[in-house]
């Protein structure tokens, strides 16, 4: 197995968060909320996909693609 250096940095600053909390998860998530909140419209949000009903494909064997059968 490899090093992953984006892994390994992931791995740092969550021991540095968990630490600095004292592995409280609901401080931590309290701590983020708050981060979030600051950032306003800068974060991405998900929106609702639209889905748009296709039209049927008409079968191989209609009689629409061979006229005169």
């Amino acid at each position: 197995m490899y090093d992953d250096p984006i892994a390994e940095e992931v791995r740092k600053i969550r021991e540095r968060l968990a630490g600095k909390h004292y592995f409280d998860l609901g401080s931590i998530f309290e701590d983020l909320r708050k981060r979030q909140a600051t950032l306003g419209k800068r974060l991405v949000r998900s929106q609702s996909k639209k889905f748009v009903e296709q039209a049927a494909v008409p079968d191989r064997n209609s009689a629409t693609l061979h006229p005169g059968r």
